[in-house]
């Protein structure tokens, strides 16, 4: 027990660490990333000095679980839901673009890349990083492939946008254009105890309500109504959300341990085909966005690139754009996303049985 917990605070560590680095190098989703990446090295390279049939104690990460799908259905506030008539016609195209991105996907994944069909159908999600891989565990996909996936996706997306939109408009845009989103009082806990009260009463409801990924959805869908009604704030320092990145992005890097070059190869090659198409589907929707919503092409097309909110916010900011209604879209594409696992995800786990 005693090796067990050590090495789980080792691996945090050391996720830590390669997270801190990540941030120095100002990469994408950097504490997640960062703690990924060294802990699947250290996995891959020194497999010997981890306890043999170690597993990262599943309880101790959904505690961070739930806390992140807390902070991301905080972000469904009452100011957002203000906005919703205005942004009626786009929240319905984001319904069918998650639907034609995630359709092609799963063709990419299913028929070109020869993946199982759990694991194609969770790959291919357009959206929802950490549900699409907690539901694609639990209906038995390969989790290192879906892990690598998933976080391809996000990548890409957040590499190749502000890469393109920084040629385009002649200045970097993004993280690499110094926007932050930083926390103004890292000692500030106020709203602590409403963050953690939130959690609860997601993971109670999670269960009768038979959510999909209950640890992360029940606390997202409970904070949701909790910001959208103004009933409390739910806020933390960015430090304590990055400490559940570093935690989540540990226990996934320890699952990445099997994949070798030819495989990752594979993955990105897959991944590439599968981010140009919903940049593709994106970039069609705003173009026929921009005539009816008179918002400007560079702004819906950030709105539309299913990469992690919190750059696609950033890269707003240097368009000078509502971070909000970029937030907003990107909020409902995580949300209809999250919807169309929980329809259609039985469906695919019942074909594979």
């Amino acid at each position: 027990m005693l090796e067990k917990i050590l090495t789980t605070l080792g691996l945090v560590l050391i996720g830590g660490v390669g997270g801190t680095i990540a941030h120095w190098l100002q990469t994408p989703l950097p504490f997640m990333l960062g703690s990924l990446v060294s802990t699947a090295l250290i996995a891959t390279l020194f497999g010997r000095v981890i306890p043999e049939g170690y597993v990262f104690p599943q309880k101790f990460r959904l505690v961070f679980l739930a806390v992140i799908g807390v902070m991301i259905g905080a972000q469904v506030s009452p100011d957002l839901i203000e906005m919703l008539p205005a942004m009626l016609v786009s929240f319905s195209a984001i319904v069918l673009f998650v639907g034609l991105a995630h359709s092609g996907n799963y063709l990419i994944f299913r028929h070109i890349g020869g993946y199982d069909r759990p694991t194609a159908f969770y790959s291919a999600t357009p959206g929802g990083l950490l549900e699409s891989i907690t539901m694609g565990e639990a209906a038995g996909a390969d989790i290192a492939t879906l892990t690598m996936q998933q976080f391809l996706r996000i990548i890409l997306v957040i590499t190749l946008v502000p890469i393109g939109l920084s040629f385009w408009m002649g200045a970097p845009v993004g993280s690499a254009g110094g926007m932050t989103l930083t926390h103004a009082n890292p000692s500030d806990f106020s709203h602590l105890h409403e963050v953690v009260l939130t959690a609860l009463v997601g993971l109670l409801l999670g269960k009768p309500l038979r959510l999909p990924a209950r640890h992360l959805t029940g606390p997202l869908f409970a904070a949701a109504l909790v910001a959208a009604s103004g009933l409390a704030v739910l806020d933390l320092p960015n430090w304590m959300i990055s400490v559940c990145q570093v935690v989540i992005g540990a226990s996934l890097g320890m699952r990445l341990g099997g994949l070798r070059g030819h495989a990752v190869l594979r993955g990105a090659g897959l991944g590439l085909l599968s981010v140009g198409l919903m940049l593709g589907v994106g970039l069609a929707f705003s173009l026929t966005l921009e005539h009816v919503t008179g918002q400007p092409l560079d702004v819906l097309m950030v709105s539309f690139a299913p990469g992690g909110v919190t750059e696609m916010a950033l890269i707003a900011l240097s368009l000078n754009a509502n971070p909000a209604l970029v937030t907003a879209h990107h909020i409902w594409r995580i949300i209809v996303t999250v919807i169309e696992l929980a329809l259609f995800g039985r469906y695919v786990q019942r074909r594979t049985l």
